[in-house]
């Protein structure tokens, strides 16, 4: 397995985003999922090298508040996440390239698309049309795990998001102005989503909703079931082989 190289990209307002590449090629970029990182959904369990060796350059950036990127206390603006995205792009010069996303991720790269990111192909790994219309509900779980953290033990419904913040070493104060800082998809413009776009889960995924359903939602959409729930499925090989076969195809 080749180590994927790092460079830091500097934000608009300065913050600075790690991110690993691997391979080269066509340009795909992978944005990880909440409270995880590149190194965790991309890279430890081969979905990158995957890519890359089907002749990929895989572009991976830590989303500011995770991973090597800073995670500055400061208030953020609405809609950073897709800010960042478009640094990371304009910063590589990549005008095309394909994007995927997990979980905040996929969320992140749908959004961008809504915004005008303009990925030849789109892959949306862990995401159902729940997990996008009761995106309140699920941001306000995830605050309420930061304000208990200190409380939280085994058998609360946040025992888990507690520790995987600790085995992370996520700066709490941060991720809560990052999730404050989030509002909800606009769905009324999904048919601006035209590129062929594959929705990915796991077969006991339920975390963020009906997958089937966002198929159903958008213009231009295939679905794909894998192995695992919504924390193991990106462990699964199989997800590594199903992008190779949806970005490669």
């Amino acid at each position: 397995m080749t180590a994927p190289l790092m460079t830091y990209v500097t934000a608009a307002d300065g913050t600075r985003l790690a991110v690993h590449r691997l391979g080269a090629g066509k340009p795909i970029v992978l944005l990880h999922g909440l409270f995880s990182s590149a190194e965790v959904n991309w890279i430890k369990f081969g979905t990158a090298q995957k890519l890359a060796d089907a002749g990929f350059d895989v572009i991976m950036p830590d989303l500011r508040a995770h991973g090597m990127s800073d995670a500055p206390h400061d208030s953020y603006g609405a809609g950073v996440l897709v800010s960042d995205l478009e640094d990371v792009l304009a910063h590589f010069g990549l005008r095309q390239f394909d994007l995927a996303g997990f979980s905040l991720g996929a969320r992140t790269a749908l959004n961008a698309v809504l915004a005008g990111v303009t990925p030849e192909r789109l892959a949306l790994v862990g995401m159902g049309w729940e997990g996008l219309v009761d995106w309140d509900k699920r941001i306000a779980f995830f605050i309420d795990a930061i304000d208990r953290y200190d409380d939280i033990r085994m058998g609360d419904p946040a025992f888990f998001a507690k520790s995987f913040m600790k085995t992370q070493k996520v700066d709490r104060v941060a991720m809560r102005a990052l999730l404050l800082s989030m509002t909800g998809t606009d769905l009324s413009n999904l048919d601006a989503v035209r590129m062929p776009t594959r929705v990915i889960n796991g077969d006991k995924d339920h975390d963020n909703g009906s997958a089937q359903t966002l198929v159903q939602k958008l213009p231009n959409a295939t679905f794909a079931e894998i192995p695992g729930t919504h924390m193991s499925c990106v462990s699964e090989p199989a997800l590594g082989d199903e992008l190779v076969r949806f970005f490669a195809g």
